[in-house]
């Protein structure tokens, strides 16, 4: 069964093993959670069995107009089960008192955050891929 949380209580860096596939840098699992600790706003989807973080969401906000989403991942035995948008459905309402609500993605994810309300747009970024894991 699958239990969603905003609390990081009991939560060790060894719940959460398994995520940013396909990075070529990844965050260790201490600074996944360091990075989650230090986020606005987060949803956690957790095996209630085992306690493992299976999905998140975070966000980043000056809790007066705006807010951004950084990441939301699933682990990829969990992909497909409607997690991802669960965990974005909830992100979402935490956010609604906001002006605005930004994330990026790549063009062919626009339609699943379509789904979810958000509506397409261009923006600019910077990634120092040196850092990308964080340390």
């Amino acid at each position: 069964m699958i239990q969603y949380t905003d609390s990081l209580s009991g939560l060790s860096a060894a719940d959460l093993k398994g995520f940013f596939v396909g990075w070529p840098n990844p965050p260790s699992p201490e600074t996944h959670l360091k990075l989650l600790k230090n986020s606005s706003h987060l949803v956690l989807a957790r095996n209630s069995d085992s306690g493992q973080v299976i999905g998140f969401v975070n966000a980043i906000s000056d809790g007066v107009l705006s807010a951004y989403i950084p990441l939301l991942e699933v682990l990829p035995d969990y992909e497909g089960q409607g997690i991802g948008s669960e965990l974005m459905r909830r992100m979402l309402l935490k956010l609604g008192h906001l002006y605005m609500v930004d994330l990026l993605c790549d063009s062919e994810l626009q339609p699943y955050y379509e789904r979810l309300g958000m509506k397409p747009a261009s923006g600019m970024f910077l990634r120092n891929y040196d850092r990308q894991s964080g340390e």
